[in-house]
């Protein structure tokens, strides 16, 4: 804003200096021109021995007029200051004044003398419009300038109010595992349901951990190793992680799995398949069912919970993005899902209705 003050008070200025010049170099040539056409007048008058119109000379608002005799007297004229006859323009406060010998004595007349009362009227618009649109114009700029700022801080503001919700979730979501290992830790002999709720707590840490590395500090350029996966047995092999959340909500987990193999690192292949069941039993009713069925090169989970709101599917991958407040989470496992289905050109598609349940295709 503040460059754009000097530059439009620069290009103000030499608008003004510019159009002044013009105003003066117009102004001379006028009084010039009127000058010549009186002084035409008193040689025509005089030498046609016709009467000499002063009336409508006298009249004229835009400017006052005297005539001089030889010796420099006024002989008539509505101008009524001393006149310096050295110089044939003089510029004043506030007005100019033009000195013409040319009528050489016709009609006794030596010296005509036009005073412009215009000039200064003109200058005085002149500021007061060059003020007005300089106003109008910092104006402009100033609204434009807000409404850039404004548009350029929006992605700062929105990533400044996800990062803080990502803080408050971190927090709360570290927190349920902590609680539960320390409380279950209390007593010296643990019993095998204490045992089971740290190992449960230690997972959920872990998965936490691994998700956020994923996410931050993973190497865009190194290469993950790849190799040939029976994918149907990773599945069997990481249900049994899910089972102890799945017992405590009831959940039925049913498969139909054919023997799959495909070129996709393990690590990978597990963020994918261990955040998708996550959310198939984080936001499942209580006895509810999963459906897990690998065939013709198809991975299809589908869930019988809460569903996702049609207008918020396009969100989904979105980091950050949560479609649901009703449980915990920091909104990345499904762009984890996401990008690990984008980097193996796996084609994702999903499916969802309010309390009927969401289905996720994975097309390899």
């Amino acid at each position: 804003m503040g460059s754009s003050l000097v530059l439009i008070i620069f290009i103000a200025t030499f608008y003004y200096q510019k159009e002044k010049t013009l105003y003066f170099d117009l102004t001379k040539s006028n009084m010039q021109n009127t000058v010549s056409k009186i002084s035409s007048q008193v040689v025509f008058a005089h030498m046609t021995n016709s009467n000499f119109d002063k009336t409508k000379l006298l009249d004229n608002k835009e400017y006052k007029i005297a005539f001089y005799d030889e010796n420099k007297n006024k002989i008539f004229g509505n101008l009524e200051k001393k006149v310096n006859f050295n110089k044939k323009l003089i510029q004043e406060d506030k007005n100019f004044i033009l000195i013409d010998d040319s009528t050489l004595g016709h009609l006794g007349i030596f010296y005509i003398v036009l005073e412009e009362n215009v000039f200064i009227e003109k200058i005085q618009e002149l500021k007061l419009n060059i003020l007005l649109f300089f106003i109008v114009i910092y104006l402009l700029i100033t609204l434009i300038g807000f409404y850039l700022a404004k548009l350029f801080l929006k992605p700062i503001k929105e990533e400044r109010i996800k990062l803080n919700n990502f803080i408050k979730d971190t927090t709360h979501e570290l927190n349920t595992p902590i609680s539960a290992i320390l409380m279950s830790i209390e007593s010296k002999n643990l019993s095998d349901k204490q045992l089971e709720r740290v190992r449960l707590s230690a997972k959920r840490i872990s998965e936490i951990y691994n998700d956020l590395t994923y996410i931050f500090f993973q190497n865009q350029n190194q290469e993950n190793p790849k190799e040939e996966l029976l994918l149907n047995e990773v599945l069997r092999e990481q249900l049994t992680y899910f089972e102890p959340l799945s017992l405590k909500k009831k959940i039925e987990i049913k498969l139909d799995l054919e023997e799959f193999k495909y070129l996709i690192n393990k690590d990978d292949f597990i963020r994918v398949i261990n955040n998708l069941i996550s959310n198939a039993i984080k936001y499942n009713h209580v006895s509810g069912k999963v459906f897990i069925t690998l065939k013709n090169k198809t991975l299809v989970l589908k869930d019988t919970g809460i569903g996702i709101e049609e207008e918020k599917i396009k969100d989904i991958y979105k980091r950050y993005f949560r479609a649901t407040s009703e449980q915990g989470g920091f909104g990345i496992g499904l762009n984890i899902v996401s990008h690990v289905c984008k980097k193996y050109d796996i084609k994702i598609h999903v499916s969802s209705k309010i309390n009927e349940g969401t289905t996720f295709f994975l097309k390899f």
